[in-house]
């Protein structure tokens, strides 16, 4: 009887648990048997494994074999642990140094001969590594720019199950250390400068961008909505060390990282069509429930362009993610955590015609409303600024040079590190994330600025949670301006962006 130990990591959402697979090599009949409430792809692991490990040029032990996956109650995902698998089985057979994977994390898949194949989740799951004190893993060769991001793990990549082994043996130079990766070119933004005229539609995105704050674009087609809403995303400051990590980790769950350049420094912009499902919307799928849009979007910009017709099923399963900043989706093999922390851009139709003027409309009233109501009076109460978008407004300003992405983003990002400073030790990064209360509280505002919040309650424009999220707004504009604090013109204005009605 011989018993060997690896390790490797499951995860639940962005979340990793460090996982302790053992091999035990007993008398019986030749069977594999695979425990530790694993899922169908890694039970047909065993298939795997015995043709991985022959043609590797080993031999697969012709005794009973138990493989244990610690902690038992957790159940396991994908494919990921085959290399672990393969390692114990073959250190209790003998065949390499039990010791050679002690505080050694292995993932990757294994193909039929032998090869190692990329998994997802390899920076999730190696962040959780470290934490639990494991400092090496050995991942596929071609995650390794990847895995390389955790700083204080030895990483090494491997292209076979060959290669692991003839490490594990002594042999040097067969496991490929990372190499220093290259600097990513940033990504193409479209320019702020080619929006001609919509001067409150761009001083509207302004403020979206420099206080994280939600936007609803309505007006008929060829305003320039969905060319306003692809800029926004260039206005907003690179993301922090800490937050493209973050960010890049839920890219990885979802499979969709660069291998060239792999961790994501910019603000990301989603933009699914309007035939998504919730699933893929909000996060989904078999199992564990994968990121959704939503998710995605973490630290960037959500834009659902022709909103009305995503449906009133969609468009409200966004209700919690925008008020939480997290997406918790419960499913039968427990419960995943996603970060949801993104600013929602809605573009519209006013009715299903669309002209470009309101008096040629041939919508019935009823028509009119039915359709946007699809928009529903919570989804709006999130939205800190509506825009009315007229094609005459566009036409007039033919000529006019507009501001460039360059220099408004300074602005915003003037704006960012103000309201950082005021809500850093809060954990709020923008005035769109502090609460109500706090911003009354954190400044004696004068009476003449909250007379015209009572204004706005006292004549049913507003709601409670509206002038809160207008005094938001207001503590943007401030920020914009360069005010330590609002007075009542910030705070009126922030009231107009509010009591436009969408109907």
């Amino acid at each position: 009887m011989a018993l060997a130990r690896t390790w490797s990591v499951a995860l639940s959402g962005v979340d990793g648990v460090p996982v302790e697979i053992e091999a035990d090599i007993g008398n019986g009949l030749p069977k594999v048997r695979l425990v530790g409430l694993p899922d169908p792809s890694l039970t047909e692991a065993k298939e795997r494994l015995r043709a991985a490990v022959r043609n590797s040029g080993e031999s697969w032990p012709s005794q009973h074999v138990t493989l244990g996956l610690s902690p038992a109650a957790l159940p396991k995902n994908g494919s990921g642990y085959d290399l672990a698998l393969a390692c114990a089985v073959l250190a209790a057979a003998g065949s390499v140094p039990q010791g050679a994977w002690e505080f050694t994390v292995l993932v990757g898949e294994l193909a039929l001969d032998g090869r190692v194949r990329p998994v997802r989740g390899v920076l999730p799951g190696l962040l959780a590594a470290r934490r639990h004190g494991l400092r090496r893993a050995v991942v596929p060769v071609s995650t390794l720019p990847e895995a390389a991001l955790v700083d204080d793990v030895e990483v090494l990549g491997a292209c076979t199950l060959a290669d692991v082994l003839a490490s594990a043996r002594g042999e040097q130079g067969r496991l490929v250390p990372p190499e220093e990766p290259p600097q990513a070119a940033p990504p193409a933004r479209p320019d702020l400068a080619d929006v001609v005229g919509q001067p409150e539609a761009r001083w509207a995105l302004e403020v979206a961008a420099a206080g994280g704050h939600h936007l609803l674009l309505l007006g008929p087609p060829g305003t320039g909505k969905t060319m306003l809403a692809h800029r926004l995303a260039g206005l907003l400051p690179d993301l922090t060390r800490s937050e493209a990590l973050e960010v890049t980790a839920i890219h990885s769950v979802a499979g969709q990282l660069d291998s060239s350049a792999p961790l994501v420094t910019t603000a990301p912009f989603i933009a699914p069509h309007h035939s998504t499902s919730v699933a893929a919307l909000v996060g989904g799928g078999g199992g564990l429930a994968k990121p959704g849009a939503v998710s995605r979007a973490h630290r960037g910009v959500l834009f659902l362009d022709e909103a009305c017709e995503f449906g009133a099923r969609r468009l409200e399963a966004l209700r919690t993610a925008l008020e939480e900043g997290e997406v918790r989706l419960a499913r039968r093999d427990g419960v995943v955590h996603y970060p949801a922390r993104c600013q929602l851009v809605l573009a519209a139709n006013p009715c299903p015609c669309a002209p470009a003027r309101d008096s040629d409309c041939v919508c019935p009233p009823n028509v009119r409303r039915r359709y946007l109501s699809r928009l529903s009076g919570p989804l709006l109460d999130r939205v800190d600024l509506r825009v009315h978008m007229r094609p005459l407004v566009a036409m007039s300003a033919v000529g006019v040079e507009s501001e460039n992405t360059t220099v408004v983003r300074e602005r915003v990002c003037r704006a960012r590190e103000a309201a950082a400073a005021r809500w850093g030790e809060h954990g709020w990064r923008t005035n769109a994330e502090a609460p109500g209360p706090a911003l009354r509280r954190r400044f004696a505002l004068p009476r003449k600025v909250t007379s015209v919040l009572d204004r706005g309650l006292n004549l049913g424009t507003i709601t409670g949670r509206g002038a809160d999220r207008s005094l938001r707004v207001a503590w943007t504009l401030a920020d914009l301006a360069g005010a330590d604090r609002p007075d009542a013109d910030h705070v009126a204005a922030a009231l107009e962006f509010r009591e436009r009605r969408v109907a």
